[in-house]
């Protein structure tokens, strides 16, 4: 298993729009950020008339046998209190759970998040498993926001965000056995794939290319195994536009520009000096790259 590329896409639906160029705190883009992933409590979300969720599942096959163990970490940001609304990772998981087990009896992990600068966010994690057959399993993975909040219809959603699970999505690994692909299962699982029912996520191999001991459901539609493109210079946060242009439109930015993003968010102020030194060659990377060139064979 590669961790290092699952982790590196992994922290790139983190921060999915976690600030958005020009990456200025007054900007208008940056007035309403956190759209993917976000698990509100359920009193807020019982008042939005289906347009915010408190829950999101996973359900994924596995191929093994019931010692077949699997390990399930949910990760997503909490929103600190403030104008610009800084956020820190968290993290809840399943460690070194048996499918067999799981058919038998769920597990569930609390998840208690908060700190003195942070609300405290309650929630579950809870994993089962269902076989389907001989040696293939259905898991499922439910995550809920179950914290409680007072006079929900009269905070706005940014006065939510600190008591959400923001840009929360899944990594799942598996030994002993092996993932199935649902964007595109071996015909002699399709109709099991068709089995699995997926909420707010959706889940896609990840890793080196054919491995299938590793999967990220992701609130962001990806395919089986998305990577992050090498020529990247680092996080830009912004997945709307490629790295060349944002890189270019960071450079015209006006010094009272930069300044206010020096002034702002920490991960703001690093993309501005990031790209402030940025080797010429480099940026002639971002111009464009060829891969996966195969010659065409000639007609007969």
């Amino acid at each position: 298993m590669n961790l290092e590329s699952v982790e590196r896409l992994a922290n790139a639906i983190l921060y999915e729009g976690y600030m958005l160029y020009p990456y200025r705190p007054s900007s208008v883009k940056n007035r309403r950020r956190f759209n993917f992933g976000v698990l509100v409590p359920p009193a807020y979300s019982a008042i939005q008339s289906g347009s915010e969720t408190s829950a999101m599942r996973t359900e994924c096959l596995v191929r093994g046998r019931s010692q077949t163990t699997v390990d399930v970490r949910v990760r997503f940001l909490q929103v600190m209190p403030g104008s610009w609304q800084e956020a820190v990772e968290r993290e809840v998981s399943l460690l070194g759970c048996r499918l067999g087990d799981l058919v038998s009896q769920p597990r569930a992990a609390e998840l208690l998040a908060g700190e003195s600068a942070c609300p405290t966010i309650e929630g579950t994690l809870t994993l089962s498993a269902r076989r389907l057959g001989d040696g293939l399993f259905l898991l499922s993975a439910h995550v809920m926001n179950r914290t409680s909040l007072d006079s929900a219809e009269q905070l706005s959603r940014d006065e939510v965000l600190p008591y959400s699970l923001v840009a929360a999505h899944t990594i799942l690994t598996v030994r002993e056995g092996e993932f199935v692909s649902l964007t595109d299962p071996p015909d002699a699982f399709r109709d099991a794939a068709s089995q699995c029912q997926n909420i707010g996520v959706w889940p896609v191999l990840v890793g080196e290319p054919d491995a299938r001991d590793a999967m990220l459901s992701s609130p962001i539609i990806l395919y089986d195994y998305a990577q992050v493109a090498p020529e990247s210079p680092g996080d830009l946060f912004d997945g709307a536009e490629i790295d060349e242009i944002l890189t270019l439109r960071i450079m015209t930015l006006t010094d009272e520009e930069k300044q206010e993003v020096r002034n702002g968010d920490a991960r703001a102020r690093h993309i501005l000096e990031r790209t402030e030194m940025l080797p010429d060659e480099h940026l002639m990377k971002l111009h464009g790259a060829l891969r996966g060139l195969r010659p065409v064979e000639e007609s007969k």
